[in-house]
């Protein structure tokens, strides 16, 4: 009997891509042709660009390559709501259309040769497959000191989050259900996925420039996405809070015994340096605290409201199957 091909949804978030996304459509379609040729993936397989909101011309050129092409499929967001959720949304509205998913960003960063060998890890048993980066030479000696700084913090703080590995990935459709199960407002797909279990591999590549257009991550937005990580995954820092409290205690009654000690010895020299300065360094950690104890409660906030991740207003699809259920389109 004649081994059924699997079908491979590829899911690329958009955010004003207009100027890229004739060229990655034109790479993807070439290599979906050959994997097509080769018998590696079905013939109903998809690309599938999901619109975050963007205020170009990126909806209206899915719309168009929809329409030449039914390889090509599409997703509309109501509003722009960010990388991870408009990824979430791709992923989580493909599932039962599909065997598995590809997920990448759409400005060719990502090596598209590597899918062939993603394909033979999953053929091999894998339910996800990480694309990771072999090396971060093209970037610059701050990003890559503070990249490799950052990973360390996540790993000490109990991530199993993949070194030098972005949203460039392979689910099986059981990796997909398993995803599904979490409900947090709050995502970080980097840390969530992991935390899956299922067996997985991992494929390096080299990372190349983006192709056209401007980053959509400058400093500002790739610290929050690293505070976001952190605080998502992780409550070690409420209880670095209560450590460090109680060693400021310990610290400051030394130095009280200390200096009655000096007082009755006569030794006590007046002045102000020490008084600022034990002032700011308490103030400041005080501040600290208060600041990382905010970040939780704020996550407390949205996580309670229940609010959806997003929300599709369209959906392209060769045979326009309808969405699996209300909760399904608003949220996974």
């Amino acid at each position: 009997m004649k081994k059924k091909n699997k079908t491979l949804y590829m899911i690329l978030p958009c955010y004003n891509e207009e100027e890229v996304i004739h060229e990655t459509a034109k790479r993807l379609k070439i290599k979906f042709n050959h994997l097509i040729k080769k018998n590696n993936i079905s013939d109903q397989s998809k690309i599938v660009f999901v619109n975050d909101g963007s205020k170009d011309d990126t909806w209206s050129i899915i719309n168009q390559l929809h329409q030449e092409d039914k390889i090509f499929s599409g997703l509309n967001l109501s509003r722009n709501c960010g990388h991870q959720n408009a990824l979430l949304a791709g992923l989580m509205t493909v599932k039962n259309l599909c065997d598995f998913t590809i997920s990448m960003d759409v400005d060719l960063q990502d090596d598209i040769d590597a899918i062939d060998e993603m394909i033979d890890k999953y053929n091999m048993g894998s339910h996800i497959v990480y694309g990771v980066r072999d090396n971060r030479k093209a970037d610059t000696g701050f990003k890559r000191n503070t990249a490799t700084l950052y990973y360390k913090i996540l790993k000490s703080f109990g991530s199993d989050s993949i070194p030098n590995h972005a949203d460039f990935r392979l689910m099986s459709q059981r990796a997909l259900n398993g995803l599904a199960e979490f409900k947090e407002v709050n995502l970080f797909l980097r840390g969530l996925v992991p935390m899956i279990g299922y067996e997985s591999d991992i494929v390096y590549y080299k990372r190349s420039k983006r192709f056209a257009g401007e980053s959509k991550y400058p400093f500002k937005k790739m610290l929050a996405f690293a505070i976001e990580g952190i605080t998502s995954l992780s409550v070690k820092p409420l209880k670095l809070i209560s450590r460090v409290g109680i060693i400021s205690f310990a610290l400051s009654i030394i130095f009280a015994i200390y200096f009655i000690i000096q007082h009755f010895l006569g030794q006590t020299i007046s002045g102000w340096s020490s008084t600022i300065v034990s002032i700011w360094a308490i103030g400041g950690l005080q501040l600290l605290a208060l600041g990382i104890i905010g970040e939780y409660i704020g996550k407390i906030f949205l996580e309670t409201k229940e609010r959806p991740r997003y929300i599709i207003q369209d959906f392209l699809n060769e045979k326009q199957t309808p969405l699996l259920g209300d909760d399904e389109q608003s949220k996974s």
